[in-house]
């Protein structure tokens, strides 16, 4: 049945995303399946807003924040699931109209979970973290790429930018060195390769400060110790509204900082972290709790002491995860509470 028109209007659809194509699958408010369609991306906003306002699922994917927006903006009511959460609902094999089907039954469930749609200022601030990590890792290799490069002609250069900015003018101007002129001109360029990609990631850096000084929820932020600009704007970009979170612990565990848990017949067996979530989020965290525990050691406030506490027993790895979760639900307390964050006595 492909013609929408039927006795029983759509209340659910699912839509399976791709770049061309895009396959619908809509039941009415008994569970009866009233439509199954295919359709181009030319032609799928038209048909969408010509339906009677329903509930819509999409599988979080690219373009699923943009195709919220358009339908949101038809009067329909739009949800994301992960894809994990669609997968168990698939039935036998695996194709467009099997998907959609998924996700139109997966958005139906009382207890399903749905991740939060993101606004374009949103998208804006995580284009910008996505583009300065990918510089930052171009950076790395083009010095790591220099070093053995040199490392060949003998000449060994300490691991770090730092010491390839420092190290490279002076190995250039060194006449003692074999360095012939055909190797003194491509390791000129691959340094001034180095200098644009700094430029280019104190240019984004500058953006992100920015946004950060107009956004009032980043400044709150910013008072919570382990957490500076990347982590503040990173956190906005991610969460959006901070109401989709009953508390500091769902939070904590969207981003993958609690234990993941394996446990049967009553007894709990509790692992390592889940590490669910935004990669990037979650290590801005723990490499702030890092900052933290290092210098926990010349505080005395009961925080400080917990950190202190906590390294004695089991160590600085499993510390900075810890005090990654505490700021994560120390977060949801200040954006929810809209309030700074002050320590303890």
């Amino acid at each position: 049945m492909s013609n929408h028109k039927s006795k029983n209007p759509i209340a659910v659809l699912g839509i399976d995303l791709a770049k061309k194509s895009f396959q619908l699958h809509g039941v009415d408010s008994s569970g009866k399946t009233v439509l199954r369609k295919k359709l181009a991306r030319k032609n799928l906003s038209d048909f969408v807003a010509q339906l009677p306002v329903c509930t819509i699922g999409l599988e979080a994917c690219g373009g699923a924040h943009y195709w919220t927006r358009v339908f949101r903006s038809f009067g329909h009511t739009v949800h994301i699931i992960a894809p994990q959460f669609v997968k168990p609902f698939v039935k036998s094999n695996k194709n467009d109209v099997a998907d959609a089907e998924a996700i139109c039954e997966a958005i139906q469930r009382p207890s399903m979970r749905f991740v939060p749609a993101k606004s374009v200022e949103q998208q804006d601030i995580q284009s910008l973290h996505r583009v300065r990590s990918q510089a930052v890792a171009r950076r790395t290799a083009q010095s790591n790429q220099i070093r053995g490069l040199l490392m060949e002609y003998g000449v060994i250069v300490p691991k770090g930018v730092v010491h390839v900015r420092k190290s490279i003018p002076l190995i250039l101007e060194d006449a003692s060195n074999e360095l012939t002129p055909m190797f003194r001109e491509l390791l000129s360029e691959l340094y001034d390769e180095v200098l644009h990609l700094d430029n280019r990631i104190s240019a984004i850096e500058r953006k992100l400060e920015a946004i950060c000084r107009e956004s009032e929820d980043c400044q709150r932020l910013l008072t919570v110790p382990g957490i500076g600009l990347l982590s503040a704007t990173a956190l906005i970009a991610a969460i959006g509204d901070i109401r989709v979170f009953k508390n500091g612990r769902e939070l904590a565990a969207w981003l993958g900082l609690v234990p993941r848990q394996h446990s049967t017949g009553g007894k709990p067996t509790l692992l390592g972290i889940s590490k669910r979530g935004d990669t990037y989020l979650r290590t801005l965290l723990i490499h702030g709790g890092r900052t933290v525990v290092r210098v926990a050691d010349k505080h005395q406030d009961r925080r400080s002491q917990w950190i202190t506490n906590t390294e004695a027993r089991r160590g600085k790895n499993i510390t900075a995860v810890a005090v990654a979760n505490k700021k994560a639900r120390v977060a949801w307390a200040i954006l929810t509470n809209k309030a700074v964050y002050q320590t303890a006595a």
